[in-house]
């Protein structure tokens, strides 16, 4: 359980980098890697012990001679699974409290809207955020105990000979410290050559996600998962080449294992019994350490996952809009969008959409449209340029919905009824304003029917109608429509079309590939590559031919 003095603790702070971890959560940490450390020396001890007891067995001594050592046997063997079990207990508890208070704050720094891409957020929301967690269960901890471990195996054989501790503390430092820096190097030089291979893969697994049924409609899906399978093998190819020298590495790690036992085992100059249990203490010891060249693979990628949570948690907090929205003139003045390592989404568009004008955009997927329906939703910040509703940054209004919404291309489906989900848009609607404004856009689906998750329990043409259904009941001043009848066969969904912007009273915002679907708008844009540039009339029956 999170108490309440936990979370006070652990408050997050936009304007620094702080990781939100408490005291307490530090304590616990340390336990949990005290309890670790207790579990693997008493595994060390149990063997150590067990090897004294056969060889001094072997001897033949009265049976109280080795009485100690039997019930030690007995009672190390419990006493390594208890201790093993809490140290997994105190340790997943605290970083799982930890990890779920991260995610909280990093998705809070990201609701008001990003700079980051599709693809970017995934990688930060959850993939950064695992890594983290790993960083903790499998490098920092394991580390600690190996350290703790280490020094209490190289001080118990100091006692017996101080060459054999030497040769130990040897070993060990080359297998725990030398090999897993040579390893992170190694994986490090590897993740930067295939870290823009990486990026391409998770913005094109959004794209094909995402924009599946735009692709399908251009005949494009083909070409794009062929260009995202091109990255994968690229990808595991490096992987593949990566892998092999660790596997060397992990090998030499067993190789010093080897080496420093003999080692020891000649060096200690004691009894057969006792020589055997230090012998058999120093590869004990090994066991702890060895693991962590492999977990040294994930340390390049923890740095970097780092690094791109803490970019989230300390850029300045969005302040909230204070404004309230009403019917205006919207402008877009030299507006772009460049995410970061990647070409620009969108760059130096204009547009001017005072109360009442009606604009379309054309372009072929990928070129920038719904980038620039996010920039007049204010769902997405421009990086260049500025976006304004009358002379003022769309972030200052509280209330923007109120004045601009619509059907988006990735519109969420709620698991829920078709009543609730169309009263997001009008929470007070009655029955009848529900039913007109399914009429309007073709959905003839009852209100009590449930949509499954995502809308999975509707066809794509019945979820698209439901989204647009939700945008007609909202009303707004202006309507935005990103491929609004993209699914439908083309009669019906241009008759849907039709139907929804005779019913708009206001300004509307279409976004299409059909240039038919444009007649009569008061301005039409295409972009290409980013980049919007005026239609005429004469393009758009070149294009509709």
């Amino acid at each position: 359980m999170i108490s309440k003095n936990d979370c006070a603790e652990a408050r997050p702070g936009r304007a620094g980098t702080d990781w939100g971890v408490s005291t307490k959560d530090r304590i616990r940490l340390l336990r949990a890697t005290l309890l670790g450390a207790a579990a693997e020396l008493a595994g060390l001890v149990l063997m150590a012990t067990a090897a004294w007891l056969l060889l001094r067995a072997a001897e033949r001594p009265p049976l109280a001679a080795l009485t100690v050592a039997i019930v030690a046997v007995r009672t190390l063997a419990l006493l390594r699974g208890g201790l093993r079990y809490a140290e997994r207990l105190a340790g997943h508890e605290v970083v799982l409290r930890w990890l779920g208070s991260l995610r909280t704050r990093v998705y809070q720094a990201l609701i008001p809207g990003s700079r980051y891409s599709g693809g970017d957020l995934v990688t930060r929301v959850v993939s950064d955020v695992d890594a983290l967690q790993d960083a903790v269960l499998r490098w920092l901890l394991p580390a600690g105990v190996a350290g703790l471990v280490g020094a209490a195996a190289v001080a118990g054989t100091a006692v017996t000979s101080v060459p054999a501790a030497g040769v130990l503390a040897l070993g060990l430092l080359v297998a725990g410290v030398l090999l897993p820096w040579l390893v992170v190097r190694l994986t490090a030089t590897a993740a930067r050559e295939s870290a823009p291979a990486r990026a391409e893969l998770a913005e094109r697994a959004v794209e094909l996600v995402t924009g599946h049924r735009e692709l399908v409609a251009a005949g494009a899906l083909a070409e794009h998962r062929a260009r995202a399978t091109g990255v994968v093998d690229g990808i595991a190819a490096r992987e593949r080449a990566t892998a092999g020298k660790t596997a060397l590495l992990t090998g030499a790690g067993v190789l010093v294992q080897l080496v420093t036992a003999v080692g020891v085992g000649l060096l200690c100059h004691a009894s057969a019994p006792w020589t055997a249990a230090l012998t058999l203490a120093a590869v004990t010891a090994f066991e702890v350490v060895l693991p962590l060249i492999g977990a040294a693979r994930r340390v390049p990628e923890i740095r970097a996952s780092a690094a791109r949570v803490r970019a989230v948690l300390s850029e300045p907090a969005v302040p909230e809009g204070t404004r309230t929205a009403r019917a205006g003139r919207f402008r877009l003045e030299k507006a772009g969008v460049r995410h970061p390592g990647r070409a620009p989404a969108l760059k130096d568009v204009d547009l001017d959409l005072p109360p009442g004008k009606r604009v379309g955009i054309l372009g072929a997927s990928g070129a920038g449209k719904t980038t620039l329906v996010r920039l007049l939703l204010g769902s997405q910040p421009p990086t260049e340029g500025r976006v304004t509703l009358d002379g003022h940054p769309l972030g200052e209004y509280a209330d923007l919905p109120k004045v601009i919404s619509g059907a988006e291309a990735d519109a969420h489906v709620f698991h829920t009824t078709v009543r609730e989900n169309l009263r997001l848009a009008k929470p007070d609607a009655t029955d009848d304003e529900l039913r007109a404004a399914c009429a309007t856009a073709g959905f003839d689906l009852g209100l009590d029917r449930g949509t499954g998750p995502d809308g999975d329990a509707l066809s794509g043409g019945q979820r698209q109608r439901l989204i647009l259904a939700r945008a007609v009941l909202a009303a707004p001043d202006v309507l935005v429509l990103d491929e609004p009848v993209e699914g439908l066969d083309l009669a019906h969904g241009d008759a849907v079309l039709a139907s929804v912007l005779a019913q708009a009273k206001g300004s509307v915002v279409l976004v299409t590939h059909r240039p038919e679907h444009l007649d009569g708008f008061d301005e039409v844009l295409t972009l290409e590559d980013g980049r919007a540039l005026p239609a005429s009339a004469a393009d758009r029956r070149r294009g509709r031919a």
